[in-house]
């Protein structure tokens, strides 16, 4: 793992992506997961508390700085609503989990043990507008 800043794109869609950097714009938005076996491919995306990160537009452009404040291992079937909730993409557990199953068959696979990364954050600064292109790794809703 590094301490050096990653980059990374919310999502798997041009779409999905904007959402989700509003979402986190807007404030609703303050936790992420993404499956364990992303990191497993690239350790050093790894989040790290502490670490600021840049979440990227899908062209690549800088859109958003966090900071992780915390991250934890946890199979798919023991997300908890609060941390469903945090993701600020459903109003329900139930809803999280039916989108995010769609995101894990799409990305490689989905069962009810996949263990994920969950990740809290907090929004450091907008970078709307910031000229250079980083390096998307990919990114979970």
């Amino acid at each position: 793992m590094t301490d050096t800043p990653q980059t990374f794109t919310f999502g798997d869609s041009e779409p999905l992506c904007a959402e989700l950097l509003a979402l986190v714009r807007s404030g609703r938005k303050t936790a992420t997961c993404e499956a364990l076996r992303v990191f497993e491919a690239d350790p050093e995306a790894m989040p790290q508390v502490g670490r600021r990160d840049i979440a990227l537009n899908w062209d690549g452009t800088p859109a958003l700085e966090i900071e992780t404040t915390e991250v934890t291992l946890c199979r798919f079937d023991e997300v908890t609503e609060a941390f469903a909730l945090a993701e600020g993409e459903d109003d329900s557990l139930a809803a999280w989990q039916e989108g995010h199953r769609g995101y894990f068959e799409r990305s490689g696979g989905w069962s009810p043990d996949l263990m994920l990364v969950c990740e809290r954050f907090r929004l450091v600064r907008d970078l709307a507008g910031a000229p250079e292109p980083g390096r998307a790794i990919g990114g979970g809703g």
